[in-house]
């Protein structure tokens, strides 16, 4: 579990640390807003291409060995990004890197199922949470941190090179500790090529106008987004098929039982508003404030630690508990998001960054009761031997939901910042709008499976003496 949440949170981490880096990133290689949005978005990408093939891969071969070599084509990318001398060097690192994490994080999820009997989930789902939410939040401080103690022309370099030596220590321990399968061999098992190439064209397709959202005018690109979802239509026609006889990349049967439909529905949901946070915030203390990389990121702190110390106790509460804790974290982070608006409509200036510690934190604290249990909840029923499959379908639509999120909000946030002369708390306050309504939205699909667990447990004692009858 140690290995494992190490190398879940490097992979995660540089989803958000690269942030606070593109300023120095840009002066020092004199990339365009075109190439600099690859860096960010690329990374992205190929994440959300990977995960499904490499946990259906992990399912049917085993997950020790396409974990390792994630983990070792991780960090050989992470230093090729931090020798970077030219634009395409550190685009092509970049989306190397996304591969490289879209291997290695089904197997996290996959490996919890596979050592841990259900009723002892919730723990180790719980650190894997705080993981999540942790790595996603502190990105921007140790960016930052890091930017401070190297420089601006350094800084961002280190910022790949830390990923090195975690990497190899992981590497060594990994391959001492994690098992190599369980005792069944499946290597007579297809892995449905035709529905991994089907899934991956229709995944690219959908995310791709989204990450080049900004740098793609017109209404054209939006085409990508239907042919997408006509791949995968085709998509799903030849899973049901291909399933009929063999074991397809994704079972189709699983979104059919409610807690895992509707948990992942709350995932792209939650998603969406959670990640454009750091992303708008980032842009209007560093662009709109001028605070340094490193005030930038102590300004968003407080989100972590409040999503640090909810997170472990939430793994522990959920099996207990069930979906309402899900309802009660997303209520929380919206009363939080709320506060940090009505906070910035009174308080402007350098200051403001500052004045929104207390509401970040009561929304990070939410936070934690989201990410964590709602993974717990939604992969419950899901058998051991499509463990990794179905947490990679679980994290591939946290990633368009976190494309859509960054693409929707942020256009929301450049839209306002176009019509109102510059004016960035204006536009983060309005972006901010969106992210709470993308948490409303998940807030109401999590009350809707509370709702219909209360209902079916209330219909079961009235079927309970018809069946003593007969």
């Amino acid at each position: 579990m140690s290995v494992a949440l190490v190398a879940g949170f490097m992979t995660l981490l540089d989803v958000s640390i690269v942030n606070v880096a593109l300023p120095s990133i840009r002066s020092d290689l004199d990339l365009g807003s075109g190439e600099l949005q690859w860096v960010l978005s690329g990374y992205a990408l190929t994440f959300g291409l990977l995960l499904v093939p490499a946990g259906r891969y992990g399912d049917a071969r085993g997950r020790r060995n396409i974990f390792m070599l994630g983990l070792a084509l991780f960090t050989l990318s992470s230093a090729a990004a931090g020798l970077a001398t030219g634009s395409l060097w550190l685009i092509v690192a970049r989306l190397v890197q996304g591969a490289a994490a879209g291997m290695v994080n089904p197997q996290v999820s996959g490996l919890i199922q596979q050592l841990f009997r259900p009723e002892e989930r919730g723990r180790p789902f719980g650190l894997l949470g705080a993981t999540i939410g942790v790595s996603t939040a502190v990105g921007p401080l140790l960016g930052g941190l890091l930017i401070q103690g190297f420089g601006a022309e350094q800084g961002w370099r280190w910022i790949f090179y830390i990923n090195v030596p975690i990497g190899l220590v992981a590497i060594a321990l990994g391959h001492r500790w994690i098992p190599v399968r369980p005792r069944e061999r499946r290597d007579h098992e297809s892995l449905d090529p035709v529905g991994v190439a089907l899934l991956g064209a229709g995944v690219f397709l959908l995310l791709l106008p989204l990450v080049q959202e900004r740098e793609w005018p017109g209404a054209g690109k939006w085409l990508l987004v239907v042919a997408g979802v006509a791949v995968l239509a085709g998509f799903w026609v030849w899973e049901r098929r291909f399933g009929r006889h063999a074991t397809s990349v994704i079972d189709l049967g699983l979104f059919r039982v409610r807690s895992y439909a509707l948990g992942a529905l709350v995932g792209v949901l939650y998603f969406g508003g959670f990640t454009s946070i750091f992303f708008t915030y980032t842009l209007f203390l560093q662009n709109g404030l001028h605070y340094s990389a490193l005030q930038a990121g102590l300004a968003i702190t407080p989100f972590a630690l409040g999503s640090a110390v909810t997170a472990a106790v939430g793994g522990r509460k959920v099996t207990r508990t069930g979906r309402s804790l899900v309802v009660a974290g997303l209520a929380t982070v919206a009363v939080g998001l709320a506060g940090t608006v009505l906070v910035l409509h009174f308080v402007d200036g350098s200051a403001a960054g500052w004045a929104t510690v207390v509401p970040l934190l009561v929304a990070g604290l939410g936070s934690g009761l989201v990410i964590s249990p709602n993974q717990t909840l939604t992969l419950s029923e899901v058998p051991v031997r499509r463990a990794g499959s179905a947490a990679a379908v679980l994290q591939t639509g946290q990633r368009i939901g976190t494309a859509i999120g960054i693409a929707g909000v942020g256009a929301v946030f450049f839209n306002r910042l176009a019509h109102h002369g510059g004016d960035w708390g204006l536009a983060f306050r309005t972006s901010l709008s969106v992210t709470i309504a993308f948490v409303v939205a998940a807030l109401i699909a999590a009350i809707t499976d509370v709702l219909a667990s209360r209902h079916r447990a209330g219909r079961a004692p009235a079927q309970s003496p018809q069946r003593t009858a007969s």
